[in-house]
């Protein structure tokens, strides 16, 4: 069975209405974003019904059903890019911190370790990882990196001083590594005041050696770690996403998709496609290191039955020249730089992000998949009628507070849940046939996003003969 594609066929999925929002403005009393998500998709998919499918979309729906989070989901096992995580739970020595350290830019001898707990710990090339290249031109930053197995946090300080032989300035990154990065965001404002601590009274570490003692092993869910975060809004509602827990600004989301606009879809395709993905920026490094975390989150779901060997995505977050022998054993992976360097080296990443610019290398399809279609302007439009919808119509305290995570994490999981569950239903079923109208159906271009399909198919080993507009060309 094989179907034509008209040129000026728009998809279904997300076809914009005279008001785009007129739908959801019909359910005003669903207060929360993922229901109302859930109901635009209902809503959009459900003019495309196949046999065997259905199901599967059932199977494999978000739970909406509460607007509070509970021990059981934040214990929750969730999926992303294709890998089941374990349960998160406070308790383990997962979210222990393993060494601190404090970095300092000597002016004879560069970046130097300058102290660290335990003194045993290997810290082999965090004092490049953990200060920013281009810092002498900042005052303060921050940034995630990742040495070995461990994630680290640093925060940045650069201090004017009367001083010859420090030549005006002095630098200092003060960190902590811990086996995850779920819960190094607890402990950014003490190491904000430490870095300054340590600026004005150098050689004074009892405080932190203090802290790194009472933190190692492991870090109970204490209130006092996060209070007095100003513009910060450290948990979402949404509650099942732990894995990806870190600090973020209020307006990270919002941001994220305005700075990226309709490419977000690029991106969605790229993540997807797991891909060795490399934003670049000049400094500061700390906002685009939420931009590597928010990619992250384009590629949850929660579909069972994907092959489990596929090579975790790895959220690297800060790189430099010094991580390039790491970044040559990449499978895949989501990262962040500002040497600029990075861009004539490309046998190092699939996907070139150079601030707002995305560019593909190696492959024409690669080209192919940046550019964006009328599906990805669809499924865009209605991305931000419901962001609108949500969005506190007044000025309030409350108002200050409001973050895109819930709808942004709502709209990218079901649309990867219904993705996964319809090529899933397809592969089971007797003809294995992928149409035009499976396509339309989870918000796809028949006719540009072939390449996009054909080589998720691949990348799965989903098999399924896609009879967009070949009906001889067989996916295995």
């Amino acid at each position: 069975m094989s179907a034509r594609i008209d040129e000026e066929e728009i998809t279904p999925l997300l076809q914009v209405e005279a008001d785009p929002s007129e739908y959801i403005q019909k359910q005003t009393k669903l207060k929360n974003p993922r229901e109302q998500v859930r109901a635009l998709f209902k809503k959009e998919f459900g003019k495309y019904r196949h046999d065997g499918i259905d199901q599967v979309h059932e199977n494999s729906r978000i739970d909406l059903g509460t607007t509070t989070s509970t021990r059981e989901d934040t214990t929750r096992s969730r999926n992303i890019d294709g890998l089941s995580h374990a349960p998160y739970d406070f308790t383990t020595k997962q979210e222990s911190i393993v060494a601190a350290f404090v970095v300092a830019f000597d002016t004879r001898s560069g970046n130097i370790i300058e102290w660290c707990l335990p003194q045993e710990c290997d810290l082999d090339g965090v004092e490049f990882k953990a200060m920013v290249s281009g810092g002498h031109r900042l005052h303060k930053d921050f940034l995630y990196f990742k040495k070995d197995n461990l994630y680290g946090l640093s925060c940045f300080e650069n201090m004017p001083v009367e001083s010859q032989i420090e030549r005006g300035a002095r630098m200092k990154s003060v960190g902590i590594l811990a086996p995850s990065y779920t819960e190094l965001y607890k402990h950014m404002r003490f190491l904000e005041k430490q870095v300054r601590h340590l600026l004005e009274t150098p050689g004074q570490y009892e405080d932190f050696a203090h802290f790194y003692h009472q933190k190692k092993g492991i870090l109970p869910p204490r209130s006092d770690d996060i209070v007095d975060l100003p513009s910060v809004q450290l948990l979402s509602p949404m509650g099942d996403h732990p894995h990806l827990k870190i600090l973020h600004p209020v307006g990270c989301f919002a941001q994220f998709i305005q700075f990226f606009g309709e490419h977000i879809f690029s991106l969605w395709k790229f993540t997807l496609l797991r891909k060795r993905i490399l934003f670049f920026s000049p400094p500061p490094i700390g906002a685009v290191c939420y931009r590597v975390y928010c990619a992250m989150c384009l590629m949850d779901h929660t579909v069972p039955g994907l092959p489990q060997s596929l090579p975790a995505v790895q959220p690297l977050f800060y790189v430099n020249v010094a991580d390039i022998d790491m970044l040559e054993n990449e499978i895949s992976y989501i990262a962040c730089t500002t040497e600029r360097i990075f861009e004539t080296k490309t046998h190092l990443y699939d996907v070139y992000v150079d601030n707002q610019v995305v560019r593909g290398s190696h492959t024409p399809a690669l080209k192919d998949m940046i550019s964006v279609n009328r599906a990805d302007k669809d499924k865009f439009k209605k991305l931000n009628s419901i962001r609108l919808l949500q969005r506190p119509d007044k000025f309030t305290e409350e108002s200050l507070k409001f973050d895109d995570e819930d709808i942004f994490t709502a709209f990218f999981m079901e649309l990867n849940n219904r993705l996964f569950s319809t090529l899933l239903g397809v592969s089971s079923s007797p003809d294995k046939q992928l149409t035009a109208d499976h396509m339309r159906s989870v918000g796809l271009d028949p006719k540009a996003d072939r390449t996009f399909v054909m080589e998720l198919l691949d990348t799965y080993g989903i098999d399924v003969v896609l009879v967009v507009d070949n009906p001889c060309c067989a996916m295995s």
